[in-house]
């Protein structure tokens, strides 16, 4: 077997193993979310379309809905009571996030 091959099973396994552990609360739709909108921030600072001030303030405001996602896995269950809140926070900062990124302060 090929080293692609083994980095493709040995994967493989271990993303079975994650989905078959009960109690394990799973937020993949919040988690992908979460890092496109920080793929987001990079990028606006990167082009010149965030100030650094802008970008620093807006990767916070991740930092914040991380530390919230992560206080609502700790008991191991997510509730949708959780999950909304959560979704608030980043529609929240998906709108800051295009708002500074369109606010013609450049770089």
């Amino acid at each position: 077997m090929n080293n692609i091959a083994k980095i493709v099973s040995t994967t493989a396994l271990f993303a079975a193993i994650g989905f078959c552990q009960p109690g394990v609360a799973g937020t993949p739709g919040i988690d992908q979310r979460q890092i496109d909108q920080e793929r987001r921030i990079e990028q606006g600072e990167a082009s010149g379309a965030l100030t650094t001030r802008e970008a620093n303030r807006l990767e916070h405001q991740q930092t914040r809905i991380e530390r919230q996602e992560a206080n609502a896995k700790a008991d191991g269950v997510v509730t949708n009571t959780e999950r909304a809140r959560l979704t608030h926070q980043q529609n929240k900062a998906d709108r800051a996030i295009a708002r500074k990124k369109h606010n013609l302060r450049r770089q």
